[in-house]
């Protein structure tokens, strides 16, 4: 997954100046398994992030949408599991630090993951954190799974992801991605989500084909 996430720092900037510093972007001591599992709640509940309904109109915020894809030379099978494995996404990007799991469970076979994704960014002479909040759910049979994720300034993004078995025996990976944010910061959350997902594609395709995933 990631997750996504909007790694730009002129976001994080925009966060700062919206946020002073609220909520889970700060630059203190790291957050214990505890807190951060306490802040997703409090994000699920509060944000509703796990909710697809476009923003109303007249609200402040909107919606965009975009398409990304790549081919990567291994077996369908492997790609998933490596792709969908949101741990294998640390080290991807410099920024991503850790992944904390909160719960993990799995019914009629969909594997249903709560996890805060970590990020510590480098801003002007000292180091942000900032907190993803997300849920992923893995597909196994169908090799697609969806990931909703909030982050400050209160951007919310939903993902799904497709992989596809190839005639040249490699795997098509696409990911539709719908991001939700200010009116204001939808324009800019949009161009760099997306070239962060394409980043984070770009490494992983590199990572399994050279056989370190």
């Amino acid at each position: 997954m990631k997750l996504l996430r909007l790694l730009a720092a002129p976001l994080f900037a925009a966060a700062l100046v919206l946020t002073a510093f609220s909520g889970p972007v700060h630059a203190d001591v790291p957050e214990s398994d505890a807190e951060l599992a306490v802040e997703w709640q409090a994000a699920w509940d509060t944000y509703r992030f796990y909710d697809s309904t476009p923003p109303l109109p007249g609200s402040g915020r909107s919606r965009d949408k975009a398409r990304i894809s790549i081919e990567i030379d291994a077996p369908v099978e492997h790609v998933f599991a490596a792709y969908s494995d949101i741990n294998h996404h640390i080290g991807m990007h410099s920024f991503l630090k850790r992944v904390v799991t909160h719960d993990d469970r799995s019914q009629a076979c969909i594997r249903t993951i709560n996890f805060t994704a970590v990020e510590e960014i480098p801003y002007q002479g000292t180091i942000v954190t900032s907190n993803t909040h997300a849920q992923q759910r893995i597909d196994h049979d169908g090799l697609r799974y969806e990931t909703d994720t909030w982050s400050l300034p209160g951007v919310v993004t939903h993902q799904k992801i497709l992989f596809e078995e190839l005639a040249n025996g490699k795997t098509e990976v696409t990911e539709y991605l719908v991001f939700d944010a200010d009116t204001s910061l939808i324009d800019f959350v949009v161009t760099n989500g997306v070239a962060s997902h394409e980043a984070t594609q770009a490494a992983l395709k590199q990572a399994i084909e050279s056989g370190e995933l």
